[in-house]
């Protein structure tokens, strides 16, 4: 073997020997899989030595049956097992000594029941008592013709922590209750209930769980039945805890989208009976313990659907809420916890009432509840939302149910904001023509100057003035369209109209449309993303094209500000990296002002004379320039400065 052989197969075992060291488990990846494996070896003793339990007291059992009677055993080969009544008066006991009254609550078998409208079916389990499962029916996910599926038994906790005879606490998730209705169905224009109890060992002592639902509604009634439990709940304690946890599963395209919109919601109640509507952050981890008077409702929002809990009254002050956001897992959004209690008077029959919200975030779904719930849905800044709920909402409502293309949509939306801004428009583009006819006495005064930046500045600002000009017309469509597009920012993305809205190549107008993906690129994917959106592109262009043109119509003195020139050309790149993976809906939009201005600009040059309009300039530097009050003060205070003191 040669020289270059022996340095070939050296380099080929250094490559094994480090591919072997960079891909071999980390000591943190042997601890933990470690801790498993302790942890299966522990679950499998523990169910180990419950069967050696089950196994001797079934012979303790069996041992203890007389020799003639055959009732409560029977025989398998050389073994000795209890008969189903005997196990069931063995299991009945050792659940006595754990449950005490709620011992027969403690066994069952786990059945399903249903109750559904025209909107919404839901899944109630006999374990627990609670909705598992819920599906919008008229509702379904990106690539599926199947009704979406809003949370399952395997996302959702929920259960009721019981404080007995002060020193037994019993969570109802581990309670069997049982219902006379198995599955109800309710017509158009009635309601329907479905009632389930958990049954105590003592006589006339229950809980029952009361579901109603309504005929063509979101909502659906939850009340909680005492009826002679005051002597078997603590009489230390005067509240009922209620844990209700959820895994928020992902429901539409692109995940990262819904971890940066979903989330925990409230509303609290101050001690005036003053209402608001907060939340927890929707992109970090966070805890919370409300402090506040009372609770209202607490809502786990997700980005297009929302899960409420509402109090019929209201949930403590003390309410604790957690979510957790888990950036590696790619099936689960987030993770919201939330303990709420309610007071409990120990009556001989007592009701806590609630309500259940299972529905999707369309701006008049939610707001007909009366319960503020529209506010979860993002509308801008207080200044800004006005233009969404008084303008968008209503036309993106009118057309909701119409065969017209969102897409068609949003250009009659564009075409109504331009149209009303088009009185200030066309006021800008005569200041900005004026500047442009003003560009030889601009140059005059550069030439007559020279590099005296003040006096230059000095003059053409006099010069501006006398023309009834302004050398930041130009900027101003780009100002005015800012605060609108700021207010469409936040509502696009979560426009419950432009849902699964498709428009030429974009299959879902509110996120972003990819006509490439290139994949993973350092650097690139952090800036700009790891695709193509067509929308952004067109948007980034025509804003190149905008600003181009605005800069021929009206040039600008560079050494006056060379910084907004540069800043007019770089706001485009800074918002094709941004727009990219945003809603392709709001790009459109921003394409769609770009065009309709263009054509504003060209109608306005074909209308506006220039030699009307240098004759009216002309005209104007004739007049004397009015003084306002403020300036002529100013004139009269530094005269006054200037007057010499007579000396005596």
């Amino acid at each position: 073997m040669d020289k270059n052989s022996l340095i070939g197969v050296g380099i080929i075992g250094a490559i094994l020997i480090g591919w072997m060291v960079f891909t071999g488990p980390s000591k943190e990846e042997i601890a933990r899989n470690k801790r498993y494996q302790d942890s299966i070896t522990q679950v499998e003793t523990k169910k180990a030595e419950a069967i050696a339990k089950e196994v001797a007291a079934a012979k303790v059992a069996a041992d203890s049956v007389k020799p003639n009677d055959t009732s409560k055993v029977a025989t398998v080969g050389a073994a000795v097992v209890l008969t189903d009544s005997a196990i069931a008066a063995n299991n009945l006991k050792k659940h006595t000594d754990t449950y005490r009254d709620f011992a027969p609550a403690a066994m069952g078998k786990e059945e399903f029941y249903t109750i559904e409208n025209n909107l919404l079916k839901a899944v109630v389990s006999s374990k627990g008592g609670k909705v598992v499962s819920v599906e919008l029916k008229q509702y379904n996910r990106p690539g599926q013709e199947k009704p979406l599926v809003l949370f399952n038994s395997d996302s959702l906790q929920q259960s009721l922590v019981l404080n007995a005879y002060n020193s037994l606490t019993v969570t109802t998730d581990s309670l069997y209750f049982t219902s006379e209705q198995k599955n109800v169905t309710v017509a158009a224009g009635k309601s329907g209930e479905m009632r389930l109890r958990m049954q105590t060992a003592q006589k006339g002592s229950y809980i029952d769980y009361v579901y109603k639902l309504k005929d063509d509604s979101y909502m659906m009634d939850y009340d909680v039945v005492f009826v002679g439990m005051q002597s078997i709940i603590s009489t230390t304690n005067n509240e009922v805890l209620l844990n209700w946890n959820m895994q928020l599963p992902s429901q539409e395209l692109h995940i990262e989208k819904e971890k940066q919109t979903s989330g925990i919601f409230y509303q609290t109640i101050d001690p005036t009976g003053e209402t608001e509507v907060d939340n927890l952050s929707l992109v970090s981890s966070e805890d919370k313990t409300i402090s506040e008077s009372g609770l209202k409702w607490i809502s786990f929002k997700q980005q297009f659907f929302t899960t409420v809990l509402v109090a019929k009254t209201k949930f403590n002050q003390g309410t604790k809420l957690n979510t957790f956001v888990d950036k590696t897992n790619s099936a689960v959004v987030k993770t919201n916890y939330s303990q709420l209690a309610f007071d409990y008077n120990r009556s001989a029959n007592e009701t806590f009432g609630m309500q259940f919200f299972y529905g999707p975030n369309q701006y008049y779904t939610l707001k007909d509840q009366n319960l503020d719930f529209e506010q979860m849905i993002p509308m801008g800044w207080s200044i800004f939302k006005y233009l969404n709920t008084w303008l968008v909402i209503p036309i993106f409502s009118a057309f909701k149910d119409s065969t017209m293309s969102m897409g068609w949509v949003i250009l009659i939306l564009t075409m109504i904001i331009k149209i009303l801004l088009l009185p200030i428009a066309y006021k800008t583009y005569l200041s900005s023509a004026k500047m442009r006819l003003l560009k030889p006495e601009i140059d005059a005064i550069k030439a007559k100057h020279g590099t005296d930046t003040m006096k230059v500045n000095q003059e053409n600002m006099a010069l501006y003035k006398k023309a009834g000009a302004s050398p930041l017309s130009g900027c101003i469509p780009a100002l005015l369209q800012l605060p609108i597009l700021i207010a469409l920012l936040n509502f696009f993305p979560a426009s419950f109209e432009l849902r699964q809205k498709a428009f030429l190549w974009a299959g879902d107008l509110s996120t972003y449309d990819s006509v490439w993906d290139f994949g993973v690129v350092p650097v690139i994917n952090t800036i700009y993303g790891d695709h193509v959106s067509m929308f952004a592109l067109l948007m980034f262009v025509s804003t190149i094209v905008y600003t181009w043109m605005n800069q021929k119509i009206m040039p600008m003195n560079n050494q006056q500000m060379p910084g907004m020139q540069v800043m007019m050309y770089l706001m485009p790149v800074i918002f094709l990296s941004f727009m990219n993976s945003y809603s392709a809906g709001l790009s459109w939009y921003y394409f769609l002002a770009n065009m309709i201005t263009f054509l504003q600009t060209f109608l306005m040059r074909k209308m506006v004379s220039d030699t009307k309009l240098r004759a009216k300039i002309d005209e104007n530097m004739k007049k004397p320039i009015k003084k306002s009050n403020f300036q002529q003060r100013l004139e009269d205070m530094q005269k006054q400065r200037q007057v010499p003191v007579k000396k005596k």
